[in-house]
């Protein structure tokens, strides 16, 4: 693509064209080698998921729902049609929070693309390759979309992966399905009247979020077959007057970069630039979790008097305010929201895992306390966007005072997991739910996915709960 190209060229017939001619031959080894590790990440914790009541209730939702058994659901023997199982799996997959994100994007992409994907390659009877091909367009388009906003989508109330993850499913969902440049634009389109995700849950810890990239798929996958059939959608979904940017967004907030959407698409890889998460908490808390987990050591069981805590201030709103409310989590979900109980938590435990929201967790009288002496401030030496920092100040009963700030959060940029660690992590995740031997089989199953059918993979999956 030339300088004129990226000029006269309309964002969806950038992405359109960037989807429908990439071959998986074409992505560099590394950001293939991370996709795959991205996708057991992704599988490991929908597996998880099977453990919690939310995981339960999306299963049996999309099974009352399904009247046809053609793709298969983590764990499930019983497949169910399409558009049921990418809803249960995606919600699986983004359940517990605890999944990827692309740090300046702001959104979560595997789960944005990979759904549709694992659905979509079943039906279609397609190879690995073509399966992880069709994620990645995706999920790179998702990205894309996501940094074009520079995180306006959060600041008025919008859930970014809920709405970037009907436009990457449908790009996902239409390459499977061997959609051309034109019907890729016109999924786009149609994707654009569906795309939405808003962010009421963050005041009751309500199950919505969870549901928002199960919805993205579902309507990806809609507006894809519809494109198929000849329906038409607009051609500006994006930059049009009454597009995703004009009505989701809102005036003095953050600059559209439209440049975003096709800037050396197909040759400078946003998407090997995404985190993996090592805690199961907000991402925008992890500088934070970071140091205090670092303090941790250095406490020795003195009294904390007082504690400050230094995050991003464009995203106090959401993970430190009201103040009286983060202060006092009622469910692990808010408490993964909660900055407040985070620190105090990481800071009298050295550490922040699954079974720190579990509810024993959650009534720690000592994490509680201490939640209530922590008091939230924009970080002035943040890095954000480009790495979630973040810092503490811990005044003590002794008079001392600890400080430590971390500029790049755990599992980004430089301090990126290890292939090994994302294995360890997949593992302890996947084992709360399946055999080990299962677990084991599916780890393979994804390290070799260009190598095999997709359905081997599906096979895989509904059958990993056997011994």
């Amino acid at each position: 693509m030339n300088d004129t190209d990226t000029i006269v060229e309309k964002p969806s017939a950038a992405l359109a064209r960037f989807a429908a001619e990439l071959r998986l031959e074409d992505v560099p080894t590394a950001v293939l080698a991370r996709a795959k590790l991205h996708i057991l990440d992704a599988l490991g914790l929908g597996f998880a998921s099977l453990t919690y009541d939310y995981g339960r209730s999306a299963i049996a939702a999309a099974a009352a729902l399904s009247e046809s058994d053609t793709c298969s659901v983590l764990g499930q023997r019983e497949r169910l049609g399409m558009r049921d199982a990418a809803m249960a799996n995606a919600i699986l997959i983004h359940g517990l929070d605890f999944d990827d994100t692309h740090l300046a994007s702001i959104i979560h992409p595997t789960c944005t693309a990979l759904p549709a994907a694992l659905a979509m390659a079943e039906a279609t009877i397609a190879s690995g390759a073509e399966l992880l091909a069709a994620f990645l367009a995706g999920a790179e388009a998702g990205i894309r979309i996501g940094g074009a906003v520079n995180g306006g989508l959060h600041h008025v109330g919008f859930h970014a992966t809920g709405i970037v993850a009907h436009f990457a499913s449908a790009l996902t969902a239409g390459k499977l399905l061997g959609l051309d440049a034109d019907q890729l634009v016109a999924a786009q389109g149609i994707a654009g009247s569906t795309a939405s995700g808003i962010q009421v849950f963050l005041e009751e810890g309500a199950w919505t979020k969870r549901f928002h990239p199960g919805w993205g798929a579902v309507a990806g996958i809609t507006a894809a077959q519809l494109a198929r059939s000849g329906f038409k959608g607009p051609t500006r979904p994006y930059e049009g007057k009454f597009g995703l940017f004009a009505t989701h967004l809102h005036e003095g907030g953050p600059a559209v970069e439209l440049g975003e959407l096709s800037d050396g698409l197909g040759r400078a890889w946003r998407f090997g630039d995404t985190a993996l998460k090592p805690y199961p908490v907000c991402h925008f808390i992890h500088g934070c979790a970071d140091a205090a987990i670092e303090l941790h050591a250095e406490l020795a069981d003195a009294e904390i008097v007082s504690v400050d805590a230094f995050l991003p201030e464009p995203t106090l709103h959401i993970v430190a305010e009201p103040a009286e409310a983060k202060e006092r989590p009622t469910t692990d979900y808010e408490a993964k929201f909660s900055a407040q109980f985070v620190v105090a938590y990481a800071l009298l435990h050295g550490r922040f895992g699954l079974t720190d929201l579990a509810p024993a967790a959650l009534a720690d009288p000592q994490a509680r306390a201490l939640a209530l002496k922590v008091r939230c401030h924009a970080d002035p030496a943040s890095a954000f966007p480009t790495y979630f920092s973040g810092g503490l100040s811990v005044t003590l009963a002794d008079g001392r005072e600890l400080k430590r700030h971390v500029r790049v959060n755990s599992g980004a940029g430089e301090r990126a997991m290890t292939s090994e660690a994302v294995i360890a992590k997949f593992m302890a995740s996947a084992t709360l739910a399946i055999p080990a031997a299962g677990a084991e089989r599916v780890r393979d199953a994804v390290l070799a996915l260009e190598s095999i059918p997709a359905l081997e993979l599906a096979r895989t999956l509904r059958e990993a709960t056997a011994a």
